[in-house]
């Protein structure tokens, strides 16, 4: 087993979660847990490589200039580390190749999508085939659903999760795929994970607010085919203590926040590796 696991947050231009991100990392069990802007990791001031998970983190990055995350997926596209003069996005492929985590939350699923990280079908962490594009409400949402989680997903950070309850903060959520036969591949490899739920039925729902932005099949978040990149619009690092909650002055909840699990398993996951 690893003696030390670590934990990298990607911040800047626009990021505004990376410090609840990375208390729900420490919280989760990672001893050392950076928050590191996109130009340290450009300038090769910070070896990715040498994290076990990588977390990108919700906000606005670039302030949604030519779309949520558009601009940030250009500049880790094209961009080069400065003190090496590879691409960075070879980096991040790199990293995913060792078979480490990545988690992506909000605006991060959104550049991992549009980097093409996810879905990675056939192994395929470069070509964009999903986006997340303008709520069908037409306007910013902000409010908690309710999400169903996949059992028979292989993605490691929602092991033993049936349901779960967190805010989403967003104005272009909806999951959208280029192809139907995306779809159902995302369906027939269980890459889907979160499903927007109607509580009173307990199934996924394309009816708002339930699904406040209008999503494809109802899809709040996605992984790759091992499991190990995770991708949600959701906001899981907004829920670590019952404070959190919306109504925990008028409910009996657990000390432990719902998004607490998700960083409990993946520090899990990376630490019962051989």
């Amino acid at each position: 087993m690893p003696d030390k696991l670590s934990a990298i947050v990607l911040a800047g231009n626009g990021a505004n979660c990376e410090r609840e991100t990375a208390h729900g990392c420490r919280i989760g069990g990672f001893h050392q847990v950076d928050i590191v802007t996109v130009w340290e990791l450009v300038d090769g001031e910070v070896d990715l490589g040498g994290y076990d998970l990588l977390c990108l983190a919700g906000g606005f990055l670039d302030g949604d200039d030519l779309g949520s995350a558009k601009a940030q997926a250009n500049r880790l596209r094209y961009s080069r580390i400065r003190t090496s003069n590879e691409p960075v996005i070879d980096a991040f492929l790199r990293f995913i190749a060792d078979g480490k985590l990545v988690l992506g939350i909000c605006n991060g699923f959104q550049l991992m999508v549009k980097l093409g990280l996810l879905p990675g079908f056939d192994g395929e962490y470069t070509t964009q085939v999903v986006t997340l594009t303008h709520n069908d409400s037409g306007r910013f949402e902000d409010r908690w659903v309710w999400l169903r989680a996949n059992r028979q997903t292989p993605c490691v950070f929602t092991r033993g999760m049936d349901t779960a309850y967190f805010p989403v903060r967003h104005g272009e959520g909806k999951f959208v795929a280029k192809e139907k036969d995306v779809l159902t591949r995302l369906k027939g490899n269980n890459q889907v994970v979160f499903h927007y739920m109607d509580p009173s039925s307990g199934s996924p729902t394309i009816s708002y607010p339930d699904n406040p932005n209008g999503s494809q099949h109802a899809i709040a978040g996605i992984c790759d085919p091992s499991g190990r990149v995770f991708g949600m619009m959701p906001h899981p690092e907004a829920y670590l203590h019952r404070t959190n909650h919306p109504r925990w002055t008028r409910e009996e909840l657990p000390e432990e926040g719902m998004g607490v699990r998700l960083f409990i398993n993946a520090f899990e996951y990376l630490n019962s590796r051989t």
